[in-house]
């Protein structure tokens, strides 16, 4: 155990060096999160909503922000090694998937935080956000990057199945994600169809739970074993998947061609 802490320590400082050192990946976290609160701010000033209303829209461009900053972490945790093309050298050393996975997911929830408190306090300042009880806070906010440590994962697969040439689903499994769970309106406004696969993403419950503390009923019973529960499966399943493609890859040669 101790010598698992250590590895995953090592995978959280270099990503956290990768971090410091990019000046583009800090701007990542700051700019695109930072004009998505002040567009879905301003909007619903336009359209003149109030009240919890206009809370629910800003908690969506919140938890939309924190959730792609966090997910992304973990799909760098292991791009970082595609891009630079060191996939082999890195697991010459005696390391698991589950390594830099937890690692990279330790520094994206960490700047996940960060991009919360950045963007409440912006929402706070300019349209009068208020932050929900503290127990529905962080409940809500450890589902988020639990869902996005799953969303992070899927991407690893995914390489490790097809290669580098389909590395843009690190940026469409977010966007899919929120289109689906309601990020800015009730999944029950969807189509029947994609309401019910709503049901299957862990996000929907924790975006559910969170608007209770500003007045709105649940849809679902029981969203907090649901969300939890959903997520322990996903993240237990995805392990063993990432294990089986990595044993694949090994195999094909595509780790070597993630090398090259």
């Amino acid at each position: 155990m101790s010598s698992q802490l250590i590895r995953i320590y090592a995978f959280a400082y270099r990503n956290y060096i990768f971090a410091i050192r990019n000046f583009f990946t800090f701007a990542e976290m700051l700019f695109w999160p930072v004009i998505g609160i002040l567009s879905i701010g301003l909007m619903g000033g336009f359209l003149g909503l109030q009240g919890n209303m206009r809370q629910f829209l800003l908690t969506g461009a919140i938890m939309a922000g924190v959730f792609q900053t966090s997910q992304l972490d973990v799909a760098y945790g292991f791009l970082y090694d595609v891009w630079s093309k060191s996939v082999k050298q890195t697991f010459i050393a005696p390391v698991k998937n589950m390594d830099y996975i937890a690692g990279s997911w330790l520094i994206g929830t960490g700047r996940g935080i960060i991009t919360f408190f950045m963007l409440a306090g912006l929402a706070a300042l300019f349209f009068k956000f208020s932050m929900p009880p503290g127990f529905a806070l962080w409940v809500s906010l450890a589902g988020v990057y639990l869902t996005a440590m799953i969303t992070g994962m899927m991407t690893i697969f995914f390489i490790f199945m097809f290669g580098q040439r389909i590395d843009i689903i690190a940026w469409m499994t977010s966007a899919l994600t929120m289109l689906l769970c309601g990020i800015y309106y009730p999944v029950t406004y969807l189509p029947e169809f994609f309401a019910k696969l709503a049901q299957f993403i862990p996000l929907t419950y924790f975006l559910e739970y969170f608007r209770t503390g500003y007045g709105f009923h649940l849809n679902f019973t029981h969203p907090l074993l649901k969300g939890f529960g959903l997520s322990a499966a996903y993240i237990g399943a995805l392990l063993w998947m990432i294990e089986m493609a990595f044993s694949k890859a090994k195999k094909s040669g595509m780790l070597v061609r993630l090398s090259e």
